[in-house]
């Protein structure tokens, strides 16, 4: 028997119980399955007690806000959030302002970790959810994310996410909008001096996307609208194994816009594009 799987026998508790899963699979299949969430759980565990030993250091408390005084410890308080790898559970230190501001707890931890107040689902587990909501319905996507991170989220949690993230991106498009209108040119990106010798192939076509005619709501028939889609690449070459030349393309780039926006502003991604 192994040392690591000794290891993990002597450990007890969840490990141990799936540990013994896998060894008792009786074929490969579900060997692997349950070798999968005793991957996942060693994972939980690896990182529930890094979160413990990080917050065992001495803290350094910012001042309030309001008032300008230090915050004082309040003790430690659980939180909790889902994420790729499973359910992670750990304490840290919060404070509070001594002359009773109302900003409620603060816990430098959690802005340490780059976490957002109140929290509960981390942003690789709302990407991978969105993800998959782009090539199947809600409802498959749920499936799918359990299956693979054995988190269960409801369809409708899915659908809030997509939303959001959809906001995201089209205020961030607004502002890329606005600042071009307003002179202000996208950054070219940097290319190698070699690749920029190569030749540039540009290309471009239309295509039909179904958008909801409601504004954040999943309801109502089907409304088609043109994505005009332009590509750049780089035309390059490269040799196979076997010594054959063949054709390779090079700092593909991808712009696409929906049909009823200025199409300056998509003129000057092609533009911008073709420098590179």
């Amino acid at each position: 028997m192994s040392c690591l799987r000794e290891s993990i026998r002597h450990t007890g508790g969840d490990l141990a119980e799936l540990l013994v899963a896998v060894e008792n699979a009786p074929t490969l299949a579900a060997m692997m399955l349950a070798a999968w969430q005793l991957a996942r759980a060693i994972a939980v565990a690896v990182v529930e007690d890094v979160l413990a030993e990080r917050a065992q250091r001495p803290t350094e408390w910012p001042t309030c806000e309001k008032c300008g005084k230090r915050l004082e410890s309040k003790g430690f308080v659980e939180r909790t959030l889902r994420g790729l790898i499973g359910i992670v559970r750990w304490k840290r230190r919060v404070g509070r302002c001594p002359n009773r501001c109302k900003i409620g707890r603060v816990a430098p931890l959690d802005t340490e970790l780059g976490l957002r107040p109140n929290q509960r689902v981390s942003d690789v587990l709302m990407r991978a959810a969105c993800a998959l909501a782009v090539f199947v319905p809600f409802g498959t996507a749920r499936e799918l994310l359990a299956l693979l991170t054995g988190i269960e989220v409801s369809a409708s949690s899915i659908w809030n996410w997509v939303q959001l993230v959809g906001a995201r991106a089209k205020a961030r498009i607004e502002r890329q909008l606005k600042a071009f209108l307003a002179g202000d040119l996208p950054e070219e990106e940097k290319i190698e001096a070699g690749v920029a010798k190569l030749p540039l192939l540009v290309g471009a076509d239309g295509v039909m996307v179904p958008f909801r005619p409601n504004d954040g709501q999943p309801d109502g028939r089907t409304v088609w609208r043109e994505i005009k889609v332009g590509i750049l690449a780089r035309l390059g070459e490269r040799v196979t194994k076997k010594g054959k030349t063949v054709t390779q393309l090079l700092r593909r780039r991808l712009v696409a816009v929906r049909g009823d926006i200025d199409s300056s502003w998509y003129r000057s991604a092609i533009r911008t594009g073709s420098n590179q």
